[in-house]
């Protein structure tokens, strides 16, 4: 900052110097008379000779006179200075303790801005006066400077149809307000999805309507087209609405949010208009917008000026108050729970034009209307609780044996279309009829044959009756457990062909999917007084089923295995077939017969029970079935290198040559217990040994002594005597020892 006097233009001014603006942007100048300027170096005049005095921060006492005085002076300075000079002369900071060039001024420069501490408390927006001093300019519906230690107050909310009341205000104006730009604002808040918020009017007619319909705000000025604001207020949170109108254009604000426009014929409001609040005062007039409003009303503004239904102490310009009609001071709220709309025990609590319900532990939804049964523990501890809309049943198995049939009804009561079937079914019986259903000429059965799965089906499709028959090529009846699912291929047509998907269909592997060739109706004909009958074809018709069946459902409800006085709660849902036999109950659960009791296996066999059939671990010396016979001990063929023979509970093997061990699985050693004589070599063959002589040995076994050969000279040719054979005069003969023959 600069500060000049005496220009050469005479004139005084102040320069502020910031990198955001230059000198001629930023300096202000006012007019001065003359006055000299000191040379540089000068010093000041004494003070009872100045002429003119220089303020910093203020105008001092006995200053400003004239028409300085008269001007709008601005407050005094708060901040700091720092390196003023005046003709050079540093003057700024002055001498310490001098009070007559100081006033209300301290050393150093420090402070806060009293708007860091937040003190408007979030009602309005902090604007800093310096460092001391600040103002809450408020939001609405906030009035005055509403902060901390400052007046604040917030117009009083006005209740509409407490207690289902039609009330209503109405507002006179008393100025002119052309098309250019009118805006009428609220804050709403309320459940209702609809009721009448505003309407203006003169003498002759309505030209602005504001209502509620569908819970979304509907704008209509002059009979143009209405306008419908997106987001819905009817949530009871307070909402600000907002209807700007200009020239001919009307356009719709939620929480400064522009909804839309409309184009409208120009609004032209004249003093003595009347702006009615919440509902006519005739209630017909108010039930084309909704009827009366049922909700609060605050800080209603046209323009600047407030229609206030019950002033606030901060004098603000509004327009006056003509008549109030049942409007309550504050947002009130009916108390619903009077007559408390919780279900099932569930305790209501009021929440402005609202309520809540607390449910008891096993209940649910927004009224409890919504009991989780299962919770109540209401199934036997044979059976699984399952939940089904708006009620349970009690999932479990049964065995059914020696002719027992289970038979069911509708209830009456059911509406929904019957076109699938599922059950699942465990047996070994090869014939057996699983599910049977008949009323007049249309039937229903479901059995084995031959072990395959066999759908029957006579139902009819309009006027005619059409006959279905579907066969599996998987066989059921091994003891396992397999799932059947019967269902029409398109439920929405009277007649259609029906699907049978054993054990899951093929995506599920091992599966079956079949389809039958003809259609055929759906099974409504089951609700109306149909004989159904599980495990066979009816009380001593036979065809009946000796295994288990699992859970049945005809269009998703479930033939029951128990009745309601076998439970703790009877089952409120209200379409449901009914068990309608007075028999002993089935068996729960599925149990095969005992098979292993006695013991079938003889010979210390033991049993396996294998789901009405079992199996015999026989001992290793008997075989069959119940291990009732004698092992073919040559059966497995035990002799490796012999042949085998039955031999008591036992066996022989006699051994090829060579072998020997009592499976004939050793090699035989020739040699052992060979007859060759002292000194020669036994040499193993496959079958016999020879034997290697020493070189005075002879023989087969080499126990024969190895004579000398005698060389004998002839007349024709030379020959030779072995072992020790003479030669002879005879030509070509030897004379032989004893023991030896031969011509050598």
């Amino acid at each position: 900052m600069e500060a000049w006097l005496g220009s050469e233009e005479d004139r005084s001014g102040l320069r502020l110097v910031q990198p955001a603006c230059d000198e001629v942007g930023c300096a202000r100048e006012s007019a001065a008379t003359r006055a000299p300027q000191p040379e540089q170096g000068d010093d000041l005049p004494e003070p009872g000779l100045v002429h003119r005095s220089l303020f910093l921060g203020g105008v001092g006492q006995g200053f400003g006179e004239g028409e300085a005085e008269s001007a709008d002076l601005a407050a005094y300075f708060l901040g700091c200075f720092r390196d003023v000079f005046v003709a050079s002369r540093l003057v700024v900071p002055a001498t310490p303790g001098d009070s007559l060039a100081q006033v209300n001024v301290t050393a150093g420069c420090g402070g806060q801005d009293e708007c860091e501490d937040s003190p408007c408390q979030r009602r309005g927006q902090c604007v800093s006066r310096g460092w001391r001093r600040h103002i809450c300019q408020c939001y609405r519906p906030y009035e005055g400077t509403c902060g901390i230690k400052t007046l604040r107050e917030r117009y009083i909310t006005a209740g509409f149809g407490d207690g289902d009341t039609a009330s209503y205000a109405v507002f006179s104006l008393d100025d002119t307000l052309d098309s250019g730009s009118i805006a009428i604002s609220m804050f709403v808040r309320t459940r209702t999805l609809s009721g009448l918020l505003l309407v203006m009017a003169n003498s002759t007619s309505q030209y602005l309507h504001l209502w509620l319909d569908g819970g979304h705000v509907k704008v209509q000025a002059i009979s143009s087209e209405s306008l419908v604001g997106h987001r819905a207020v009817s949530d009871g949170h307070f909402h600000l609405v907002t209807v700007q109108l200009e020239g001919n254009l009307a356009t719709l604000f939620h929480s400064a949010q522009r909804q839309g426009s409309i184009r409208v014929r120009p609004v032209a409001v004249q003093p003595g208009d009347m702006v009615y609040v919440g509902g006519l005062a005739d209630q017909r007039d108010s039930g084309p917008f909704g009827g009366h409003l049922k909700g609060c009303v605050q800080d209603l503004r046209i323009n600047r000026k407030r229609l206030q239904f019950f002033p606030i102490a901060t004098p603000v310009a509004s327009y006056q108050l003509e008549k109030l009609v049942d409007v309550t001071m504050g947002c009130s709220s009916d108390d619903v729970c009077t007559d408390n709309p919780c279900l099932n025990g569930g305790a209501c609590y009021s929440m402005r034009d609202d309520f809540i319900c607390i449910c008891q532990p096993h209940t649910g939804g927004r009224l409890c209307e919504e009991v989780r049964w299962c919770e109540l523990s209401p199934c036997p501890w044979t059976a699984a609780c399952q939940p089904v809309a708006n009620g349970f049943e009690c999932v479990t198995n049964v065995t059914l044996r020696n002719d027992r049939t289970l038979s069911y009804r509708d209830n009456g009561k059911i509406s929904r279309g019957l076109n699938t079937v599922l059950l699942s079914v465990r047996t070994r019986q090869t014939d057996a009829t699983l599910l049977h259903a008949k009323r007049g000429s249309e039937f229903l059965t479901v059995s084995l044959q031959r072990s395959h799965l066999v759908l029957e089906l006579q139902a009819s499709g309009g006027q005619a009756s059409h006959n279905v028959t579907i066969q599996s090529r998987t066989r059921l009846s091994d003891g396992h457990w397999h799932t059947v699912e019967l269902s029409m291929e398109d439920p929405a047509q009277q007649i259609s062909r029906w699907i049978a998907v054993l054990d899951g269909g093929k995506e599920r592997g091992g599966g079956e999917h079949v389809m039958s060739e003809a259609p055929s109706g759906n099974l409504d004909f089951l609700r109306e007084g149909a004989d159904i009958f599980l495990g066979g074809l009816g009380p001593e018709a036979g065809g009946n089923l000796a295994g288990c069946l699992g859970p049945v459902q005809i269009g998703g409800l479930l033939l029951p295995y128990y009745e309601d006085t076998e439970l703790s709660l009877p089952r409120p849902q209200d379409e449901r077939f009914i068990m309608t036999h007075g028999g002993p109950s089935p068996q729960y659960g599925c149990w095969g017969a005992s098979v292993c009791e006695p013991n079938p296996c003889l010979n210390q066999g033991a049993c396996e029970d294998l789901f009405d059939t079992y199996l015999c671990t026989c001992p290793s010396d008997w075989t069959g079935p119940q291990c009732q016979n004698n092992a073919d001990t040559c059966a497995v063929q035990p002799c490796v290198h012999g042949n085998c023979s039955v031999s008591g509970q036992g066996h022989v093997c006699s051994c090829e040559a060579g072998y020997t061990g009592a499976r004939c699985e050793e090699d035989t050693d020739t040699c052992e217990d060979n007859g060759c004589g002292l000194g020669s070599t036994c040499l193993r063959g496959l079958v016999n040994y020879t034997c290697l002589c020493p070189r005075n040995m002879t023989g087969p076994l080499c126990k024969d002594p190895h004579l000398p050969v005698s060389v004998c000279p002839g007349d024709r040719w030379s020959y030779s005597c072995f072992n020790g054979g003479n030669c002879s005069k005879l030509d070509n003969a030897c004379v032989c020892q004893p023991g030896f023959l031969g011509q050598w």
